[in-house]
């Protein structure tokens, strides 16, 4: 055994970890003029990523010195903040100064040696062992030496540097995307430009600018697309009816926006009795993407549908989510349908989950049902054979309700935007939501929960939809925040209950600081993801919950519904020997990819609202604080849209206090909240954000035209 493979061995038993290279020239009476031969070897090991030095010099593995392996987050002013793998809700992040990247940047996966700096979680990178970027998103301009690509992403805090020679044919000022292909040590990357996307102020080349930076995938392989226009073409056969209950003759319905993009869930309701026999039929996406096929590995690769005001990335190709799994009206459709009867007290008393066809009587929207709930005539002139239906699905929904109620559902006054493209005009109406949304939104609940208790009684493989309660730190400046509003919380931060949050926010129901009181609380909470173990829904108050209801855009949705099916058939014991590992992958692989959506979703509505405010320059609103920093003040419309008032344009000086989501200030102070009248001075296409004046503040319980 020569003496690389002798150290190597060593290193990973133990015996010389944490050890300089002086001290194992001691161990093996190596000469002191033999050092640097050894020395050789070590570096010759770290570069191989063998074994790693820290900056006392110790060598040993990356456990034996206590390395930390995570990712980068990156902040434009230089330094970075390391978010450790399997992070926990205990843990915190560790931060890096910039002297502490020694050439990382944002997004890079490293390993990183803790530090004692200024305070307890600061890190040094002691390895980069992947990068992040392979190609990123920005501004192109260049000069006569070279050309330059400044990252529209703020995080990656260096330019791309581009020969000359690379770029000489490419004009200054338009948005690009460069293909990173070395990081010289001490220097910018060195790059390429692959695509160029057009000019700076092409309002829909920032849009796809955003799309190309979050490396979304636009197109499907042409095989994968062939493949599903021959399941579409094919359409049903008898073969696939085979053992499938037919519900053809049930009044079935779907209730989704005018602007929907895929129907994957229908409803019926019949009363049995006291009870109601509540139907909630989903596409039986599965029976067309099998199991590790490519359009099953394109499938989880995006794991999800991207949602954007004009356009979006399906999961699936088109032929299956507009296609053959989209639930038309008055066409045959295969399902997997959750049959629940339910009593008066919203108590499942018995379901079972069955493969069925469906032909959908009526496509509905959330408008005409509430037209229905409303008496108006033409509407239930047009549906008059759902009126008794309609009627039904209202009674149960409020029972529903109110059960979650009882069982301590923390329900969340939260807006969401509603932007919308017409005739080339962005259109952002004032936040409304309807009974009839609620109707859906109760009816899937309830389907979610009860599969998830049944797969969980059998001990299946399974992909859960979890949300943890808050951890005890947040929990903490949330109640001293509660207390601080005169509210009274007396909950344990330890063990918070969704009960406790219910209580809360129902003391605040008809008193002004009900706003901020629901903000605050949604930022004390975890955040939702999936898992394949079981810890229970906190928001939902809720021991067992899934994610069922829409496999046409969501991974988890159609990994479960094999699982379901390989159950349903008989075959128990070859789902956990197929799923039991990869229900670990799907979830994980899930959770990234929903994050990634979200993100690029956020940053294109930010794309349009900051365009559609920029013609209302000038303009005056009524808003709401919705945040707080030491920068400044943001503030909502009743549309949503979020603008901010810089902290210089205020009167007096400011000290901020993030665990109380306050601005104090020598003359006012401003807290989550709190109402406003703001005048829209400008906007910064590059931030993507839209300025405001205060104008004043507006007394709480003060109307104001």
């Amino acid at each position: 055994m020569n003496i690389k493979s002798t150290l190597l061995q060593a290193f990973q038993d133990g015996s010389l970890s944490r050890m300089t290279a002086s001290e194992i020239c001691k161990i093996y009476n190596i000469p002191y003029r033999e050092k640097r031969r050894l020395t050789e070897v070590l570096d010759a090991l770290v570069d191989e990523g063998e074994i790693f030095q820290d900056g006392a010099g110790r060598y040993g593995t990356a456990q034996a010195l206590g390395l930390i392996k995570g990712k980068l987050v990156g902040n434009e002013r230089g330094f970075a903040f390391l978010v450790p793998d399997g992070k926990t809700a205990e843990q915190k992040d560790y931060f890096l100064p910039h002297k502490a990247l020694h050439g990382a940047l944002h997004g890079d996966t490293v390993l990183a040696e803790k530090r004692y700096g200024r305070s307890d979680d600061e890190a040094e990178v002691v390895r980069v062992l992947e990068r992040g970027y392979q190609e990123i998103v920005g501004t192109f301009t260049k000069d006569r030496q070279a050309g330059y690509l400044t990252p529209d992403d703020q995080r990656f805090a260096t330019e791309i540097y581009i020969p000359l020679h690379r770029c000489h044919a490419i004009k200054s000022g338009v948005k690009a995307v460069a293909r990173i292909t070395e990081y010289p040590q001490g220097k910018a990357p060195g790059g390429e430009i692959v695509e160029v996307l057009g000019d700076e102020e092409d309002f829909f080349a920032e849009e796809l600018s955003i799309i190309r930076s979050y490396s979304l995938r636009e197109e499907f392989p042409d095989g994968v697309e062939r493949e599903a226009e021959r399941l579409n073409e094919r359409g049903i056969s008898q073969s696939d009816l085979k053992n499938r209950r037919n519900f053809r003759d049930k009044l079935i319905i779907t209730i989704d926006g005018e602007d929907t993009r895929d129907i994957d869930d229908a409803i019926s309701i019949e009363r049995v009795g006291e009870d109601y026999l509540l139907g909630v039929h989903i596409a039986d996406v599965s029976h067309y993407v099998k199991y590790r096929s490519p359009l099953d590995k394109e499938a989880l690769a995006r794991g999800t549908s991207v949602y954007f005001p004009d356009s979006v990335l399906p999961m699936l190709p088109r032929a299956l989510s507009n296609g053959i799994c989209s639930l038309n009206e008055g066409e045959d459709r295969l399902t997997l349908s959750c049959m629940m009867r339910v009593n008066k007290k919203g108590v499942v008393k018995d379901s079972e989950i069955v493969e069925g066809i469906i032909r959908s009587t009526h496509r509905m929207t959330y408008t005409e049902i509430t037209k229905m709930l409303e008496g108006d005539e033409e509407t239930i002139k047009k549906y008059a054979d759902m009126q008794e239906t309609v009627a039904l699905f209202a009674e149960l929904t409020k029972i529903l309700i109110a059960m979650r109620e009882k069982k301590g559902n923390v329900t969340l006054d939260v807006k969401e935007a509603k932007i919308m493209l017409v005739n080339d005009e962005i259109v952002i109406p004032d936040y409304k939501r309807q009974f009839s949304q609620q109707i859906i939104e109760a009816f899937m609940v309830l389907a979610n929960e009860t599969v998830a208790t049944f797969m969980q009684s059998i001990e299946a493989p399974f992909v859960y939809r979890v949300h943890e309660k808050p951890n005890e730190e947040k929990a903490t400046n949330f109640r001293a925040f509660a207390q601080n509003l005169g509210l009274t919380a007396r909950f344990s931060v330890d063990d918070v209950k969704p009960y406790d949050y219910q209580k809360l926010l129902k003391s605040a129901e008809n008193l002004p600081v009900y706003s901020v009181l629901n903000r605050v609380m949604l930022r004390s909470m975890q955040k939702a993801r999936y898992s394949p173990e079981n810890v229970g829904h906190f928001g939902l108050a809720s021991d067992c919950y899934c994610h069922f209801t829409s496999p046409i855009r969501r991974y988890p949705d159609l990994c479960i519904h094999r699982i379901i099916k390989e159950v349903l058939a008989g075959k128990y014991a070859q789902a956990c020997d197929t799923y039991g590992d990869f229900v670990h992958e799907a979830a994980e692989r899930s959770s990234e990819r929903e994050r990634i959506a979200a993100e690029a979703e956020r940053e294109v509505d930010a794309l349009y609202t900051t365009m559609y405010m920029s013609e209302r320059i000038g303009e005056e609103y009524e808003a709401i604080v919705s945040g707080v920093t030491a920068h400044g003040i943001f503030a909502e419309l009743p549309n949503t849209i979020e603008g901010f008032i810089p902290i210089e344009t205020l009167e007096g000086a400011f000290e901020c206090i993030p665990e109380r989501f306050l601005l104090k200030g020598t003359k006012q102070s401003f807290t989550i909240g709190e109402r406003l009248r703001v005048q829209v001075t400008d906007v910064d296409f590059y931030r993507r954000r839209t300025l405001f004046a205060l104008l004043e503040k507006i007394p709480q319980g003060e109307k104001h035209e």
